[in-house]
């Protein structure tokens, strides 16, 4: 399933969105300053490209300098970067078939936020609620609280 999607997503907006990423990044990689921004929009692109099946998380090892770059982007791009990916999700949502890829929208928004400090990982699960952020449930948990269970 998340191999259609990904298909899907790349035909509709992925391959857009790649572009758009990675021709910012080498514009941010000009300036030597740019780079750090430059490799997280080639990591926000790369992303787009093929989101299912994957995502987001925030690394231990970042520290101030992700948070101070962090601040920087979000003051100078990513705000824009989320409102596109918002809208376009509450676009893609309008029909049943665009839902998965309006979901897909909306998992993007921490990472064009804020990109530093996090890196893209493969995920082992189908497409769940547990893929944009959400805990699946994970089985059971044993008897309820104050009774023998069944």
């Amino acid at each position: 399933m998340k191999t259609v999607l990904n298909v899907i997503w790349l035909i509709l907006c992925g391959l857009w969105m790649c572009l758009f990423y990675l021709f910012a990044g080498v514009l941010l990689c000009v300036t030597i300053i740019g780079i750090p921004f430059g490799l997280a929009s080639f990591r926000i692109g790369l992303f787009a490209l093929w989101p299912f099946g994957r995502k987001a998380v925030e690394r231990g090892d970042a520290g101030a300098p992700s948070l101070i770059g962090n601040i920087l982007w979000l003051i100078l791009a990513g705000w824009w970067l989320a409102l596109g990916h918002i809208f376009t999700g509450l676009l893609l949502c309008v029909t049943i078939i665009g839902i998965p890829l309006g979901l897909a929208n909306f998992k993007m928004i921490p990472i064009s936020l804020l990109p530093l400090g996090r890196e893209i990982v493969p995920t082992d699960e189908p497409f769940t609620a547990a893929s944009f952020g959400t805990p699946a449930p994970s089985g059971p948990q044993g008897p309820p609280p104050g009774g023998q269970g069944w």
